[in-house]
C-alpha cells in the first residue's frame, strides 16, 4: 500500500512548510502551533476518517486499494497543492498569516504579485486541491465527496469574511485587484 506511505510523508511535508513559511517570514509568530499540528478538531476528524475510511475499505476489499492511474491524478494534485499553497506563502512572505487579521498591520500590503497575480487565495486554492488530492491517493471515495462539500463550505465562509477584511483595508485597490483575479476555486467567484 505504497499510497498511504506517499499520504503521511505528504502530511508531513505540508507541516513542515507550514512552519519553515512562519520562521522564515513571521518569526515573532513562531511557536509550536506554527506547524498547525493542532489546526483544529475539524482537522483531525477529517484526517482521522480519511484514515479510517482507508483502512476499513483495505481490509474488506483489498483490491480497490490497489495502486493506479487514480493515485497517480490524486499524486500530481498534492503535489499541485502544495506547490500553490508554498509558494503563496512565500509571495506574501510576512504578508502571510495563518489567521485572518481583523486589523491592517502598518507594514501589511496587498500582494498582487508573484501567484497572486494569477489567483486570489492562491493558499486556499492549494490546500483545497492538497486535500482533494489525498483523498484521490488513498482511493477514498466516500470522504472525496464528503472533503468536497466541507472544503467549499468551509472555503467560502473563509473567503467571504477575509474579503470583508480586505475591502475594509485596502479599499478601491482591493475591489480592483478583486474584480480582475480569480480563485479558480469551484464555486467561489
Amino acid at each position: 500500500m505504497p499510497q498511504f506511505g506517499l499520504f503521511l510523508a505528504a502530511l508531513a511535508l505540508f507541516h513542515f512548510l507550514e512552519y519553515l513559511a512562519t520562521a522564515l517570514f513571521n518569526a515573532e509568530k513562531l511557536s509550536l502551533d506554527s506547524f498547525l499540528i493542532n489546526h483544529s478538531l475539524h482537522y483531525h476528524a477529517a484526517h482521522l476518517a480519511g484514515f479510517l475510511e482507508f483502512l476499513v475499505e483495505y481490509y474488506f476489499f483489498p483490491s480497490w486499494k490497489a495502486f493506479g492511474p487514480i493515485n497517480y491524478i490524486g499524486l500530481l494534485l498534492v503535489v499541485i497543492g502544495q506547490g500553490c499553497r508554498t509558494v503563496a506563502m512565500f509571495s506574501a512572505r510576512h504578508n502571510f498569516s495563518h489567521h485572518i487579521a481583523d486589523y491592517k498591520a502598518k507594514d501589511h500590503v496587498l500582494v498582487t504579485h508573484g501567484i497572486y497575480s494569477v489567483m486570489r487565495h492562491p493558499s486556499y486554492f492549494g490546500f483545497f486541491w492538497w486535500a482533494l488530492g489525498v483523498q484521490f491517493l488513498l482511493l477514498n471515495p466516500i470522504c472525496l465527496g464528503l472533503f468536497v462539500y466541507w472544503l467549499q463550505r468551509f472555503f467560502s465562509e473563509r473567503i467571504a469574511y477575509e474579503e470583508y477584511t480586505l475591502q475594509r483595508f485596502f479599499g478601491p485597490q482591493w475591489t480592483a485587484y478583486k474584480a480582475r483575479t480569480p480563485t479558480w476555486m469551484p464555486l467561489i467567484p
